[in-house]
């Protein structure tokens, strides 16, 4: 995450917001506590290792636990980090725990590359068609997660596997003519180059588990990769307005449906859209890929970064409960998102906080406010995403869809490093700011 002092080096010397901001601090520190006691210990699964996925909203363990790399790597990287800020706790030995399964269980020891789906017990799952692909995003994550548990532990073996995982997605998944990474995989490793086979999530990951690996293991071709990765993100795929566009071809060609008849583009939303949640996640993860390869100062990035942040705000955001919505489009001839799902997922909420007091560092006196917006935000995930009665957050905010009180506390697509994440960071930021 970022240093503080980094976000604070505001570049037109104004001053912080004369906002208190102990007490949003405490509360935050409170939830961060509430929620990692309904998370751990209850998913170590000690009969045959890595985490338990399915859980019910009370919590109940359901008979079927079948583990998804991504869910299993995010744990380890989130136990990585709380391992580093309670050095006391537990939470070292759990993540151990996880990558003794990703180690054991989850790599491919004939191919390389870790299966996508095993069993509890650890069996690969093969997918709909009975092949056992592989994909950049599932691979991004174990990167990710082996990466903040070597930082944690210096453990050789950890460092040895991450470097396996590496140089296998370099062999196979770079693309070596047009630059950035290909998402679907076959078991060998072979990359799927038909269609539009490099996506927006999958690449702003691979940035993510870059940065993080590059910190943990400052190698030169890392490097390489991150920079191109970092300029990827943030000069293709970012559009003028502040948006990521979602797929590509292989040479970089956008797929997009705004010229279109609105039924087709309705037909084809899921390839073509708005995603508010993506687009503030994205900022901060360009703003840290930028610390990392010691380019805090850059004026591009802070320029783009911010204009993803403002337009998320001016087109995504709920100017009367706060909350990011999930999906909106252009449509032709508008100049203007049209907001198409007004449901507010759980990590948009999270990582949009995150953001959102970062740019206050960044810009304590801007016209968009955003220190204000964060605490609209945080009154929004209290006021709609908390279980108080049993812990953990909802899939999404209980305004806008109220049956979310009766969904899962947890499954494969429901971890909880997007929020522990976001209450981290902005902890760190609201301590610091405080002393």
């Amino acid at each position: 995450m970022l240093p503080y002092l980094v976000l604070n080096c505001n570049r037109h010397e104004h001053h912080l917001p004369v906002y208190e901001r102990a007490p949003v601090a405490a509360e935050i520190q409170e939830e961060l506590d509430r929620k990692l006691d309904a998370w751990y210990p209850r998913v170590i699964d000690r009969e045959y290792g890595g985490y338990l996925s399915n859980f019910s909203y009370k919590w109940e363990q359901e008979e079927a636990q079948e583990k998804m790399i991504v869910t299993q790597a995010r744990h380890i990287w989130t136990l990585s980090k709380l391992a580093g800020k309670y050095p006391d706790s537990s939470y070292a030995e759990y993540a151990g725990h996880g990558f003794e399964f990703l180690r054991d269980k989850m790599w491919d020891e004939e191919y390389g590359g870790f299966f996508q789906m095993v069993t509890r017990e650890g069996v690969p799952i093969p997918d709909n068609q009975g092949d056992f692909g592989k994909t950049l995003y599932g691979n991004a994550f174990a990167l990710y997660g082996l990466a903040a548990y070597y930082r944690l532990s210096g453990d050789p073996d950890v460092l040895y596997l991450a470097n396996q995982l590496f140089q296998w997605l370099d062999d196979h998944s770079h693309d070596k003519v047009y630059g950035g990474y290909f998402q679907p995989l076959a078991r060998d490793g072979t990359p799927e180059t038909s269609g539009y086979p490099k996506d927006y999530n999958s690449g702003i990951h691979i940035l993510e588990a870059l940065t993080e690996f590059y910190e943990a293991w400052p190698d030169v071709t890392v490097r390489e990769r991150l920079e191109e990765m970092f300029y990827v993100v943030r000069d293709t795929m970012t559009a003028e307005q502040g948006y990521l566009k979602l797929y590509f071809r292989d040479d970089w060609t956008h797929l997009s449906y705004r010229d279109s008849t609105e039924a087709l583009i309705l037909e084809n939303i899921n390839y073509d859209h708005v995603t508010p949640g993506h687009d503030i996640e994205t900022a901060f993860l360009l703003l840290e890929a930028a610390h990392a390869l010691g380019r805090d100062h850059d004026e591009r990035t802070h320029q783009i970064t911010k204009i993803m942040t403002d337009h998320t705000l001016e087109t995504g955001w709920d100017n009367q409960t706060g909350g990011f919505f999930n999906i909106g489009y252009y449509f032709k001839g508008d100049d203007h998102v049209t907001i198409l799902d007004e449901s507010k997922n759980w990590w948009a909420q999270a990582e949009g906080l995150n953001t959102l007091l970062i740019m206050a560092d960044l810009y304590p006196v801007d016209e968009m406010d955003y220190y204000e917006k964060f605490i609209m935000q945080w009154d929004y995930i209290k006021t709609w995403l908390f279980d108080s009665e049993h812990g953990g957050w909802y899939n999404y905010g209980l305004d806008n869809t109220p049956n979310s009180v009766r969904s899962r506390k947890s499954h494969i697509w429901k971890g909880n490093y997007h929020t522990v994440r976001a209450l981290l960071g902005t902890l760190e930021r609201l301590e610091v700011s405080t002393q």
